[in-house]
């Protein structure tokens, strides 16, 4: 069997002519990290669950990233972290919602499928399952970065000015960090983890922990979804990709296409997901200015990109 990965640090980046050398190449480093932090558990002979998790952890502990330390901070100033994880051979999941202090929440999702009786566990009852858990715990300095704080400040301004919601810019829009998998036993899996969106209402939740709507993995595909969080649940998104490839016929990249490009912009929605079937074929697509993302296909071809037309 081939084996093959892809992930995303987030959908929305900044244009390219507002990007200068130094933090490009940042980017670029941390997506190559994670991509080979995934790959190495591929390359071992490990499984698509083992792969993802590493790469996602990966991105979680990486402050530019908008997961785990790099977390934005809702409208009240504080951080609430989700994540899933889903095991495509079983189709087994685990989400969690509402974290403060779990330093990498990935982990704490795949502690939610793997050693609960839930799907999905959500503010200080997941706290405490990964205190129980013997998870690495983090004080609020750990995720504290100036960049969000002064991104928290501005969206503020703006919304008081009269700002509306859905007119966030682009850049603080979108901020999630996923990966899928397929590993050389045929299994696919997906993982995602998010900070969720700048000044978001407090106890707001997004798609990441829904399963089926950022998350998704089975028999057939694997997704991770990044974008505007609300348009992805109601168009379920990731369930309705591996859906138009079970009962359509379509080719995963077909299928991606459908969703993102024609159900998210129908509804209002914009973002991208990164994909992977079971034959080791990769689909990236997003509909807005780019989107972090990287891969290694089931052919061994590479991809590590920002921009729209790259890749």
């Amino acid at each position: 069997m081939p084996i093959a990965i892809a992930l995303h640090g987030g959908a929305g980046t900044l244009r390219r002519s507002e990007m200068d050398a130094a933090a490009e190449q940042a980017y670029r480093a941390g997506l190559a990290r994670a991509l080979e932090a995934g790959h190495a558990v591929l390359r071992a002979g490990g499984s698509a669950l083992d792969a993802v998790c590493a790469s996602v952890c990966a991105l979680e502990d990486d402050p530019l990233f908008n997961a785990g330390r790099g977390s934005v901070y809702t409208l009240d100033g504080k951080q609430e972290m989700e994540a899933a994880v889903m095991d495509g051979s079983r189709q087994d999941a685990g989400s969690v919602t509402g974290l403060g202090c779990v330093q990498n929440p990935v982990l704490l999702a795949r502690a939610v499928m793997e050693r609960s009786p839930h799907v999905t566990l959500g503010f200080a009852a997941a706290e405490d399952f990964a205190r129980r858990e013997g998870l690495d715990m983090r004080p609020p300095e750990y995720f504290h970065t100036d960049k969000r704080w002064q991104a928290l400040l501005l969206e503020k301004e703006r919304l008081a000015s009269g700002g509306k919601d859905e007119d966030i810019p682009e850049d603080r829009k979108h901020g999630t960090v996923g990966a899928v998998a397929l590993d050389d036993q045929g299994r696919l899996a997906a993982a995602t983890s998010t900070g969720g969106r700048t000044a978001k209402w407090p106890g707001r939740i997004g798609d990441t922990p829904v399963i089926g709507a950022g998350t998704w993995a089975d028999g057939d595909c694997a997704v991770s979804a990044t974008g505007h969080g609300e348009y992805f649940v109601r168009a379920a998104a990731g369930h309705e990709i591996s859906a138009r490839i079970r009962y359509l016929g379509e080719t995963l990249e077909q299928a991606c296409a459908a969703v993102v490009q024609d159900d998210l912009p129908r509804l209002g929605g914009t973002g991208g997901v990164v994909a992977v079937d079971k034959n080791g074929r990769v689909a990236l697509p997003f509909n807005c200015e780019g989107m972090y993302r990287a891969a290694i296909d089931g052919q061994g071809r590479a991809t590590l990109a920002i921009y729209r037309g790259e890749g």
